[in-house]
C-alpha cells in the first residue's frame, strides 16, 4: 500500500475547543471553535490528497485494492468503510442515538422518497449507513453511556425532590415509559419540574465531576434560553456517568444513548452522520424516531484497555467496519513498514 499525505476537514461546531486541534497541525488558534477533525470520505467533510486537488474518494476509486487492501475493497464495494476523527469537547454534546444498518437503509430511502433535502434541518437520515463508534481518550474524558438500571433510576428519582413527580411514571420500573413521558412532556411542564433543581444547583455550585449534579449545572448554564430549560438534563441522571482515563476506550453500538461531556479523544466510526437527538441541543429532535431507535436495556459501561504488543495497543470490538490501535515508540525505538 502507498502512503499519501491527507488533508482532513476541521468542523467548527459551537461545543468545540479553540486550541487543541489547531495545535496538532501548527495552526494559529483564534476565537473560532474547532470541535472535530475529520479524516475520511463522508461528503460532509471530505478529505483531500495533499497537493493533488484530488479527494480521498477519487483516489480510492482509482486505486481500490492498493488503498484499501483486497479484502476490504471486496467487502465494502471499493469504498472506505469508516470515518476517523479527532474531537475536542469543551462543552457537552447532545444526547444522541444511532440507527442499525437496516434501519438506516430504510430510513434514508423513505426520506429521499418524501423529497426531504439532505441538508434540511428536519432530516433524520443523512446517509444509508449505521454508525457504531469507538473512542480512545487522549485526556481524562467524561461521557454519558447507556441507561442506568431501574433500581438506580428509582433511587435517583427518590433522592431528588424535583424528580418526585416522575416517580408515578416509574412504578413499573419501565425505563422506556419514563423516558418517553419526559421526551413528550410539554415544555411548560419541563420548566416546572426543572425549576426547583435549577434553584438548588444555583445555590450549591457543584464542583464534583463524578456527581451528575455538576453536569446538570453546566447544562443549565449552557442550554437555558429565555427561561426555557432543556429536557436533556433529565438524561444526565438517567444515563451512566462514565470517566475514562487517557488511553482507555469505549464502544457504542446502535441504540445506545450517549453524550460526550468533556475531554479530547480519537473517534472511529462507520462512515455515517446519522444521529437522533434527545436533548442538550438546539438542533432538530424527532421524539418518535428517537424512541423507536433507542435501547432501554440496562447498560454496564465496559471500558476497554486494549490488547498490547511491543509497540501497539489494539482495541477489539464486534464491529467489522473498523479497528483502532495506538502505536507508541519509546526510547528512540524505530518501526519499519513491510513491503
Amino acid at each position: 500500500m502507498a502512503i499519501v499525505n491527507l488533508e482532513g476537514k476541521i468542523q467548527h461546531y459551537d461545543w468545540g475547543g479553540k486550541t487543541f486541534i489547531p495545535s496538532i497541525f501548527g495552526l494559529q488558534s483564534n476565537e473560532t471553535p474547532c470541535a472535530e477533525y475529520w479524516m475520511g470520505t463522508h461528503p460532509n467533510g471530505m478529505s483531500m490528497i495533499e497537493n493533488t486537488g484530488k479527494s480521498l474518494e477519487q483516489y480510492i476509486a482509482e486505486h481500490p485494492e492498493k488503498s484499501l487492501g483486497q479484502a476490504t475493497a471486496k467487502d465494502f464495494n471499493n469504498k472506505l468503510p469508516f470515518l476517523f476523527k479527532v474531537l475536542d469537547v469543551a462543552s457537552m454534546l447532545s444526547i444522541q442515538v444511532h440507527p442499525t444498518k437496516e434501519a438506516a437503509i430504510k430510513g434514508f430511502a423513505a426520506e429521499n422518497k418524501a423529497g426531504i433535502p439532505l441538508n434540511a434541518t428536519n432530516r433524520n437520515f443523512k446517509d444509508d449507513n449505521h454508525k457504531p463508534e469507538i473512542m480512545v481518550a487522549l485526556s481524562e474524558f467524561w461521557l454519558l453511556h447507556g441507561f442506568r438500571s431501574p433500581f438506580q433510576i428509582a433511587k435517583i428519582l427518590k433522592s431528588k425532590t424535583a424528580f418526585h413527580p416522575l416517580m408515578a411514571q416509574f412504578k413499573e420500573r419501565d425505563t422506556r415509559k419514563l423516558y418517553q413521558y419526559i421526551m413528550e412532556m410539554p415544555q411548560d411542564k419541563v420548566n416546572a419540574l426543572l425549576q426547583p433543581l435549577f434553584e438548588t444547583l444555583q445555590k450549591q455550585q457543584p464542583i464534583d465531576k463524578s456527581n451528575p449534579d455538576y453536569w446538570a449545572w453546566k447544562a443549565f448554564e449552557q442550554y437555558t434560553r429565555a427561561g426555557q430549560y432543556d429536557r436533556g438534563i433529565f438524561s444526565i441522571y438517567l444515563l451512566n456517568l462514565v470517566k475514562i482515563e487517557k488511553g482507555g476506550a469505549i464502544f457504542q453500538g446502535a441504540g445506545i444513548p450517549h453524550a460526550y461531556l468533556e475531554g479530547q479523544n480519537m473517534e472511529l466510526m462507520a462512515n455515517s452522520d446519522n444521529v437522533f437527538r434527545g436533548g442538550l441541543t438546539p438542533k432538530y429532535i424527532d421524539v418518535a424516531m428517537l424512541i423507536n431507535h433507542t435501547s432501554f436495556e440496562t447498560v454496564r459501561p465496559k471500558i476497554l484497555k486494549g490488547r498490547k504488543s511491543k509497540f501497539e495497543n489494539s482495541y477489539k470490538t464486534a464491529c467489522k467496519d473498523f479497528e483502532i490501535a495506538s502505536i507508541e515508540l519509546k526510547n528512540k525505538a524505530k518501526m519499519y513498514l513491510k513491503k
